[in-house]
Formats: C-alpha cells, sequence, structure tokens
C-alpha cells in the first residue's frame, strides 16, 4: 500500500487498486503507474480525493491476495466515509467470473462502492449482464493466454528445451540459434558433476555422502542457514536427468528424450546412479564417526571376525580420548580399548608401504599403452555391431506402436508404452555408445596420469585428511577388510589387484622378484 497525504476538506475520499499478473511486470514496463495515472484522472474529473493506492502482482484468478486484503482493512476502518475504489479496468480486479462477482460483494461489504473508468457498475439487469460479459471475457483471455503459453512450452520441451526453472549447475544464456539454452554453470557445474560420478563409481556409498560432499564446497549453494543441504535436494540431483543431457516432464505427457543442452555426465552415468538408488539405501555413517574414525568399518576384530567400532572417552580430568573396540559379546577383546592413534599408525605404516619401484611404473605403462590402443581398435570395430542393435531396437519399438493401434485393451496399451519407453531408453544408451565410439573422453597420458598418481603412492590422498579421499584410499588399496589383533598388530592385508600386478603386498617396501606374483603367507605384523 502506499499512503497518500490527506486533504482537510469534505470530499468524496477514494483509494486506488492496481494489479499486474506476475512480479516480473512490476519490473517490466509500466503497467502499475498507468493503472494509476488513468485512475487518478477520472477520481480528478469527479471531484475524488485519493487517500491510498494498493498493489498485487498476482493472477486474477485468485481471491486472496494481499494487497486487495489491505485495502479491504483500510476501506473498513473507513466505513463511515463510504470510500470509492477505483480499478483502471474490470479485468483489472480479476480474470474470473466467480472471483469477480465475489470481490464485489466483498468490497461492498466493507463500506466501498466499485467505479472504473472503462465501465459504469450498476445493479440493474442490464448492466449486470455487460459486466457479466466482460468477466466473462476476462476470463477467456485468461484461459486463452495459459492455453496457448501451455502448448508453446510443451512444443519447446517436445524439441528439447528445457523451459522451467533452472536446476543448480546451470543458466540460461539466450543465444541465436536456439533461443534460451541451459549452459554450464561454474564453478557448481563441476562440483556437482564430481558428486554424480562419484555417487555412480561407488566413492560415495550412500546420498548422505554425496551431501557430506556438497556442504564442504565453499561454491556450492546451500539451503539452510547453518551451511546444510536438505536431503531432498540430494535426492533430487541424483534423479535429474537433465545433468545427463536429457530431460522428461511426465506431468506434461513429455517422455525422456534426448535435449538441446550439454550434460554433465553422460547417460550411462546416469542408469548407474538409478541402479544404485534401487538396490537400496545403505546406514548412512555417523558423520561424527567417519570423520573422527575413518577406519571403522573397515578394520576387524583380530578375534571375532567383526568389524570394530569406535568412540570417544573422557576421562576424570576432562580430556577425551579416541578408541577402536571389539563390541561383539562373548569375544576375548570385547569392550578393550584399542587407542586411535595407535591403530592408525600402525595402518598408515602398512599403506605407506604400497609404493610400486619406478622401473616397474614404466614396465607398465608400456602395457597399459598396448592395451589402450588394442581397446581402441576394438572399439572403432564395435560401432557396427552397435548400429546393427539401433536397427533391432528401432524395429522392436515399431512393432510396439502396431500392436498400441490395434488393441482396444487401456491396461495392455499401458504395458505396451511402458516397454516402449524402456527401448527408446536402452536406444539413447546405444547412441551415446555410437557417438563415444573409438574417442576416449580423455588422453592416454591423461588417463594414466591421473591412475598413476594414486598407484604410485596412496598415502598422498590418505594424508589429505578428508573422509571422502580416505574411504576411496580403503576401496581402491585393499580387496578385503583388514584384520587388526589387540596387542599383537595387523594381519597381512590383501591388496588390490593392481598392488598385487605391481608386486607389492602392503608388508615390505621391496618388490617381488620377477615372475609369478604371490602375496606371503599371512602373519602378524608387531
Amino acid at each position: 500500500m502506499r499512503s497518500l497525504q490527506e486533504n482537510t476538506d469534505q470530499s468524496q475520499k477514494a483509494v486506488i487498486y492496481c494489479r499486474v499478473s506476475s512480479a516480473a511486470q512490476t519490473k517490466r514496463g509500466d503497467g502499475l503507474g498507468s493503472q494509476e495515472t488513468r485512475c487518478r484522472e477520472y477520481a480528478r474529473m469527479k471531484g475524488y480525493e485519493v487517500v491510498a493506492r494498493f498493489d498485487d502482482d498476482l493472477t486474477g484468478k485468485l481471491v486472496e491476495r494481499p494487497g486487495m486484503k489491505s485495502m479491504l482493512s483500510f476501506i473498513r476502518k473507513r466505513r463511515a466515509d463510504n470510500c470509492i475504489v477505483l480499478i483502471d479496468d474490470i479485468s483489472r480486479l480479476a480474470r474470473d467470473v466467480e472471483a469477480h462477482w465475489e470481490l464485489r460483494r466483498t468490497i461492498l461489504r466493507a463500506g466501498g462502492k466499485l467505479e472504473s473508468p472503462s465501465i459504469e457498475f450498476k445493479q440493474d439487469a442490464d448492466s449486470r449482464m455487460v459486466e457479466n460479459v466482460l468477466a466473462g471475457a476476462a476470463q477467456h483471455q485468461r484461459e486463452k493466454n495459459a492455453e496457448q503459453t501451455f502448448h508453446r512450452m510443451r512444443a519447446r520441451l517436445m524439441n528439447g528445451y528445457w523451459v522451467f526453472w533452472k536446476p543448480k549447475g546451470f543458466k540460461y544464456e539466450k543465444t541465436r540459434s536456439h533461443g534460451k539454452i541451459l549452459v554450464p554453470d561454474e564453478p557448481v557445474a563441476s562440483i556437482i558433476k564430481e558428486a554424480l560420478e562419484g555417487f555412480a563409481n561407488g566413492r560415495f556409498d550412500t546420498k548422505v555422502e554425496v551431501k557430506r560432499f556438497l556442504e564442504s564446497q565453499p561454491d556450492y549453494p546451500k539451503d539452510l542457514a547453518n551451511g546444510e543441504i536438505r536431503n531432498q535436494r540430494i535426492t533430487d540431483l541424483l534423479t535429474q536427468p537433465l545433468y545427463a543431457g536429457y530431460l522428461q516432464a511426465p506431468n506434461w505427457d513429455i517422455s525422456l528424450r534426448q535435449a538441446q543442452h550439454k550434460g554433465l555426465i553422460s547417460l550411462a552415468t546416469f542408469e548407474k546412479i538409478q541402479t544404485r538408488l534401487k538396490e537400496g539405501a545403505k546406514a548412512p555413517a555417523r558423520k561424527d564417526i567417519s570423520e573422527d574414525f575413518p577406519l571403522r568399518g573397515f578394520v576387524t576384530c583380530g578375534d571375532c571376525k567383526k568389524p570394530l567400532t569406535a568412540c570417544w572417552s573422557r576421562s576424570k580430568t576432562g580430556k577425551t580420548h579416541a578408541y577402536y573396540l571389539c563390541f561383539k559379546k562373548g569375544c576375548v577383546s570385547y569392550r578393550k580399548s584399542i587407542p586411535r592413534d595407535e591403530l592408525e599408525g600402525a595402518f598408515e605404516t602398512i599403506l605407506k608401504t604400497l609404493q610400486p619401484g619406478q622401473h616397474t611404473i614404466d614396465l607398465v605403462k608400456v602395457m597399459f599403452k598396448n592395451a589402450w590402443e588394442q581397446m581402441l581398435g576394438y572399439s572403432k570395430g564395435a560401432a557396427k555391431t552397435i548400429r546393427q542393435d539401433i536397427a533391432k531396437t528401432d524395429k522392436k519399438i515399431e512393432q510396439l506402436v502396431d500392436r498400441i493401434v490395434e488393441t482396444d485393451n487401456a491396461s495392455v496399451a499401458t504395458a505396451f508404452e511402458k516397454k516402449i519407453a524402456r527401448l527408446e531408453k536402452h536406444k539413447f544408451l546405444l547412441n551415446e555408445k555410437l557417438q563415444n565410439s573409438g574417442k576416449p573422453r580423455h588422453a592416454f597420458e591423461q588417463m594414466f596420469e591421473l591412475a598413476l598418481n594414486f598407484l604410485s603412492n596412496p598415502w598422498n590422498l590418505w594424508a589429505s585428511g578428508q573422509i571422502h579421499l580416505r574411504k576411496t584410499v580403503l576401496r581402491l588399496a585393499f580387496s578385503e577388510r583388514m584384520s587388526y589383533k589387540r596387542g599383537k598388530g595387523f594381519r597381512t592385508p590383501q591388496v588390490s589387484v593392481p598392488f598385487r600386478f605391481f608386486g607389492v603386498s602392503g608388508q615390505k617396501s621391496e618388490m617381488a622378484r620377477s615372475g609369478r606374483f604371490e602375496l606371503p603367507t599371512p602373519r602378524f605384523v608387531v
């Protein structure tokens, strides 16, 4: 509401009500100002004193509006003045017949009288008919505009353009050939890509770990004032095909289709994410325990083979101490504490031994290079097979479409439609494989360098202190959980295949002799 200075004379009091359909219209153009100017001119001709103006930026279909409520409250308090309510046009009051008459009655009950320079409001039959016609025309115009907007938006969706609010990691950019189209919004786009690929490849076990990773990124926008992100936002992120360069809008009858914008991940990666989500949620690790005790759940008790738990303990002096312990009843080590520094120190000693020699790395690089070139050759040759699979899929889709046309059973038709949707998705995956056939995402040197950074010294990742990197080390460096016996130490660990190939056992820093690699006989390490 914008209050105006009142005069002291006894002229008829009037208020102006202005409305536009959206908040954006208050910034573009001068809709509110034009309405006020016309109403003021009318008030001056009638000799009315304008004492206030009230605005709304909502659709005319609604009756409940903040500006309208304020105006009604204002004229109720001034009921003795019999305020005139001025509107520029009947469509400014409402764009719905029912809403129009409800507001008319409400204004009258509040002590106001509705007037407009565009129409004279009377109570006789002819005047009410004219008013009904104009209100109906305003409603028809609103509904027609809504229909046209819907059809234009749906047609654009069908052509592969996203028309709704941009998701995180994207922004709209206006181009000459596409109009407004989604483009990556850095650095958020790269952060989301890392989170999605991390969940797909198992770097993040649960949605909670994805949530913590995003919360740890300063550039990622947070939902809550405390720096956290709502769980639903993580689910939305993992299930949004826009990040794979595809779109769908089931409520608008738009099935999955390739979008015009470039995705952050591949469709194959997106499908891996959906498969992992369908496998069922894993119990999320407690945040305080995971970060303070990275080996919790990975190290097992040397007596009962059950995973060790961990906790903080407070001494009588008030000082806190960190411990790992076995919580299996009946075990000889039940509730017997192992200092965290002792257990993790022993683990770090083993981890530091996982360093192959330079001669072995050079040899492996040559072998990997040969394998890389062989795989490229195979990938190029596989393109023919992929094209054949695409043709077979197209034929199956055509057959199902024909069967839908022939059937009169709605449930059967629905089943066919679901099967067609699955085949269409399979076809998208085949097309993606065909496009990438013989085209590696990165050069060999870059890929080998990334792998070598880990294989040559996983300790560097562990020393970073970041919980998600430490969990990555545990998954990639060891094929099984490690066993720790209180007072003895770790048993010989079962390292992963790459380290076994290098001849690294996790027990000694020297390399194994050439020939067949074998792990040493398990024994306790003191």
